[in-house]
């Protein structure tokens, strides 16, 4: 499913671009993806479109988030700390905060990896036509063995 959620944020700059799901579908199957990870990816997308055009009530800046057993299970030690980080840097809002959680919750097997969880990110900002500034998208993008340390 990462695969193609991946490949769906790199050939698709905006997500007016992408083509409807089945079109997209066809795409993707020809392009070889495996046709569970296909249907997987546009379920996952179709939630993250329906939560990305709701009008939510977010949650108070000074609210405090407790994570229920499900979500630490799906979330994982990494992801979670690295959402962690993500909120305290002040990228993800109380609201985004939550789109990425339910995006998580939807994700059909936990913990997510680390870099799966980093795709799950980036995807929401996607939606939203949004991209974080560059240090952020460093986090995002970079291998930490690939980092180059000055």
């Amino acid at each position: 499913m990462f695969d193609v959620l991946v490949y769906v944020y790199e050939h698709y700059w905006r997500p007016d671009a992408c083509p409807e799901s089945g079109l997209l579908a066809r795409k993707l199957s020809a392009l070889g993806f495996e046709p569970e990870e296909i249907t997987d990816a546009l379920v996952w997308l179709d939630g993250l479109q329906a939560l990305t055009q709701e009008n939510v009530v977010s949650p108070d800046a000074g609210s405090t988030r407790v994570y229920c057993d499900t979500e630490l299970d799906r979330l994982g030690s990494e992801a979670l700390g690295f959402l962690q980080f993500l909120v305290s840097a002040g990228v993800l809002t109380p609201r985004l905060r939550e789109v990425v959680l339910d995006r998580v919750s939807a994700v059909p097997k936990g913990p997510v990896a680390l870099d799966d969880f980093k795709v799950l990110v980036l995807l929401v900002f996607w939606s939203l036509g949004e991209e974080p500034d560059a240090l952020i998208l460093d986090e995002l993008f970079v291998d930490d063995c690939d980092r180059v340390m000055h």
